[in-house]
């Protein structure tokens, strides 16, 4: 199935088209996922991609909380102390969006103004409790990299060993190479002026998102404060798999670049870029990057 670009991307791909480069899309989670396969067997390419496209759909079902009986929906009719039982995939996002939500002290937080605090996980009978009542849930910072990770699982299981998957052209893993290439080349885009590249990545095994400013409300707010946070116009999160890429470049929008330093100092797979408005700049922005950008994901400024 094909579809339409994402309009006004943070992250292009620019491989373009060679021979055995074979390209895939499908509507899903309201926006476009892409893949991308280099292989010789171009009907082999589209089996596999359909495969990974089913298991989307599958996965959406679950994850939205815009679907009628989805986990998601049932989990925000809880009341308090009500223990329900969820799927595998939903379960697994929830136990990693509770992960980002301690490794980034409060600023990666799925729920609306309550805190994942207030939620437990029953990690036995794959079940959910909310210990008030009122907990609402919304994966929209976390569901599209979540995506991207099980597509590509279902990638390896076909044997594919050469894919670029995106979804939304804001959550993005690569795996291999691009023929022609050492790994898959991206650009990043100020948000504000899309035709001015920020960044060059080559990028394999491994994954960037990207959040700003067109990507986000009209006012992000910091959910430790619960004040709107100013100045950010984008941030990108590089690291092993879309899931965390994907809510670390939610939480990058928040955090200061000094608490930024310090996450990836911790966390020496993960690297970061922000743009931030600098009227003493003569192109009106400062950039600045965040950890080690020498393996897997080469950068050029």
């Amino acid at each position: 199935m094909t579809g339409p670009k994402p309009e006004n991307p943070l992250i292009n791909e620019t491989a373009g088209a060679t021979g055995g480069t074979h390209r895939f899309s499908h509507e899903a989670m309201d926006t476009v996922f892409e893949i991308v396969i280099v292989c010789d067997d171009g009907q082999y390419a589209a089996q596999a991609s359909d495969a990974a496209f089913r298991e989307l759909d599958i996965l959406e079902a679950e994850l939205s909380r815009f679907i009628e009986n989805s986990d998601i929906s049932r989990i925000n009719g809880l009341d308090a102390n009500e223990p329900l039982v969820i799927g595998i995939a939903t379960f697994e996002c929830l136990q990693i969006a509770a992960e980002m939500y301690d490794e980034t002290n409060g600023v990666f937080d799925v729920s609306i103004g309550s805190g994942m605090d207030k939620m437990k996980l029953d990690e036995e009978m794959y079940s959910v409790v909310l210990l008030e009542s009122g907990v609402r849930i919304d994966l929209g910072g976390i569901g599209k990299g979540f995506a991207v990770d099980k597509i590509a699982e279902s990638l390896i299981e076909w044997k594919i060993d050469n894919f670029l998957i995106h979804g939304g052209a804001s959550s993005i893993l690569a795996k291999g190479t691009h023929k022609g290439g050492a790994g898959w080349p991206l650009t990043l885009s100020n948000p504000e002026n899309y035709d001015q590249i920020i960044a060059h990545l080559s990028l394999t095994g491994r994954a960037v998102s990207g959040s700003g400013i067109q990507q986000q409300a009209a006012h992000i707010i910091d959910p430790r404060t619960g004040k709107p946070v100013t100045g950010r116009l984008a941030a990108w999160s590089c690291g092993p798999d879309a899931t965390a890429a994907d809510a670390l470049s939610t939480a990058f929008m928040v955090m200061s670049a000094e608490e930024i330093e310090t996450f990836c100092k911790g966390h020496c797979d993960v690297q970061a870029i922000i743009v931030e408005k600098d009227s003493n700049s003569k192109t009106g922005i400062a950039i600045t990057t965040f950890g080690d950008w020498r393996s897997g994901a080469s950068l050029k400024r």
